[in-house]
């Protein structure tokens, strides 16, 4: 299966440098197409103008877990660590908007110079090359700006999570968002926010299914900490749990 799905990641990653090879020299090629569409729906597809990776179904559930910790009154921040152009944080805010919350902030923790570079061989595939991975914090901000939603309650961590997150001024997390990829990026994350989780907040990690290197960092942060988690699917790459 591991092959198998190392044979799908390299097709992916090849059909998307040449969108991003294209792309740097502003060659566009646009055609109508259903089933493009469907995938790019189930989050199957690298979008050229879109803010975000994720389908629907992990849009759906990051604001349903966010809808239901403000349901039940469970404190704490919403964080996602890895985020591209920042649309899921978009997302973050939008419901914080749409729901009137003045008291929470969305963390948005990244480089905001693309993927770093493997520690090794197990760490995970190396994307850090790929400059269409690679979006600067102004142009975050300016996709926040875009929908009227950057203020004082979007904070930004800019840097390697080694470095930016275990020191992050975060009192307490609702919703952790993890999306690093990498073994290495998953654990640092696990590590320095996890116990920062409120009971009955939730942990969603985009790349488990997808990410051999992001499933066994979770499955070892859980093991290692005798943690049960109840971990649910979102869909083909995706799960979360509630903590």
């Amino acid at each position: 299966m591991d092959n198998v799905r190392s044979t799908q990641f390299l097709q992916k990653l090849a059909r998307n440098w040449l969108v991003n090879e294209m792309a740097r020299r502003s060659v566009f090629l646009l055609k109508a197409d259903l089933k493009r569409r469907n995938l790019a729906e189930e989050g199957g597809y690298w979008p050229l103008f879109g803010y975000s990776m994720a389908g629907l179904p992990r849009l759906d559930n990051t604001q349903n877990c966010i809808e239901q910790v403000l349901k039940d009154n469970i404190p704490g921040d919403l964080i996602e660590t890895g985020a591209w152009r920042g649309g899921m944080a978009i997302l973050m805010k939008a419901v914080l908007e749409a729901n009137g919350v003045k008291d929470r902030c969305v963390w948005v923790a990244d480089s905001f110079e693309g993927m770093p570079k493997p520690k090794n061989a197990s760490d995970g595939w190396d994307l850090s090359s790929l400059s269409y991975l690679k979006v600067s914090l102004d142009e975050v901000k300016d996709n926040f700006a875009k929908f009227d939603l950057l203020d004082s309650q979007v904070r930004f961590l800019k840097g390697w999570f080694c470095d930016t997150l275990p020191a992050a001024p975060i009192d307490r997390l609702a919703v952790l968002r993890l999306d690093g990829d990498l073994y290495t990026s998953t654990m640092d994350t696990l590590n320095a926010l996890y116990d920062k989780v409120s009971p009955g907040g939730f942990v969603i990690v985009d790349d488990y299914n997808s990410w051999p290197a992001c499933k066994r960092a979770v499955d070892e942060f859980l093991s290692t900490r005798s943690i049960a988690a109840e971990i649910r699917k979102i869909d083909s790459d995706a799960v979360y749990w509630r903590v």
